[in-house]
């Protein structure tokens, strides 16, 4: 049923984007020599809410509950009996068999997004947590703004080590893959060095210019959908306006996203849900739950009543949900979860979509203009 109802979708967001190609939306991106991949990747994020929110899962390939390294699986896949449709991982400690795992994704036709709990470069070394981490805020940034200071080439040649990794995701002819990376997510909060308690605005907002001029211009990178993501958990008097935290401008960013873990708080998911879409409107940039989930503390409902009802009729490209490391740290569904029969429904539900659910997000869909 959910296949027939898909193509009908299909066929409505044909309809929906052959009227639209009449005035063409224009979307303007970060890098204008972006491949023809990331430009279609980017346009169909922007479109692919006609058809519905795609699922997404941090390290669904690496591990679940109860398993480590078993090939082609994931947790979501021993539920529903496909994968996720966004393959989040990590930049920190990036390496081969991740690389392998973002072009399995690409081959299966999905979509790979990563964030970067980058460890402090001043203090990393140090010894005893979360001193040197991503978590330790003691203040560096203005250090790496200095050209020429320690922090400033030792930052470079952490670039260096970015820039490598996301040219080595290429497909089998040797072509980039195009991903999702937000380089200083949760910049909202205060436990990150790059976050509002060891940044001034000024600072964040030449720090995450600095980190996209190194990438694009100095190591000719041309493969990245730059994503900003600020934490949004509560019902906020200006949602928008804590979405739009420390704004880089709008030739910075090409995707706002929102990492929400609102506990059992379904009011603050809607809220800021309806909050990304109004930025989507106000910015013409596709939008996207980047980080949501309980830390296993799901009710027997939590996928339909919490999670598709507020995202049914927005323009969020997708949710994805933490990973699933522990019992004690599961975020998604895994077969034994008090919610895997709802996920099974959320999975059944036409607006819902995961890996074989996907038109084919890296050809221009008509409608759009990218610059």
């Amino acid at each position: 049923m959910k296949r027939i109802l898909l193509t009908l979708f299909a066929l409505v967001f044909s309809l929906s984007a052959s009227t639209v190609d009449a005035k063409r939306t224009v979307l303007r991106m970060v890098d204008k020599d972006a491949t023809p991949k990331t430009k279609a990747l980017y346009a169909n994020l922007w479109l692919i809410h006609e058809r519905g929110a795609m699922f997404g899962h941090h390290d669904f390939p690496s591990y679940g509950i109860g398993w480590r390294g078993d090939k082609g699986r994931s947790d979501v896949k021993d539920v529903v009996g496909d994968h996720p449709a966004v393959y989040s991982l990590d930049m920190h400690g990036i390496n081969e068999r991740k690389i392998e795992f973002v072009k399995e994704v690409y081959r299966a036709g999905g979509i790979s997004m990563l964030v970067w709990h980058q460890n402090n470069p001043l203090t990393e070394g140090q010894g005893g947590y979360p001193v040197g981490t991503a978590w330790d805020n003691t203040k560096v940034v203005d250090q790496i703004l200095t050209e020429g200071s320690a922090m400033n080439i030792k930052f470079k040649k952490r670039l260096d080590d970015v820039a490598a990794a996301l040219k080595a995701m290429v497909d089998e002819s040797g072509e980039p893959i195009p991903v999702i990376f937000r380089p200083l997510h949760e910049h909202t909060q205060v436990w990150n060095w790059w976050g509002k308690q060891a940044t001034s605005h000024e600072e964040f907002v030449a720090f995450w210019q600095f980190i996209i001029k190194y990438l694009r211009d100095e190591k000719d990178v041309h493969n990245v959908i730059y994503a900003i993501s600020p934490q949004m958990d509560e019902v906020y008097e200006d949602a928008v306006g804590r979405l739009l935290f420390r704004w880089p401008g709008d030739e910075w960013v090409d995707f706002v996203g929102m990492d929400c873990y609102h506990g059992r708080h379904r009011a603050a998911f809607v809220a800021n849900v309806e909050a990304l879409d109004k930025v989507a409107e106000l910015k013409t940039k596709p939008v996207g739950v980047t980080e949501t989930g309980l830390e296993n503390n799901h009710t027997a409902n939590y996928w339909t009543h919490d999670v598709l009802s507020a995202m049914q009729n927005s323009r969020a490209a997708f949710v994805v949900a933490w990973r699933n490391d522990k019992l004690s740290h599961a975020y998604g569904p895994y077969p034994s979860s008090p919610c895997a029969a709802d996920f099974v429904k959320y999975y059944n539900d036409a607006k819902t979509l995961f890996q074989r659910d996907l038109p084919d997000m890296y050809a221009m869909p008509k409608g759009v203009k990218v610059k």
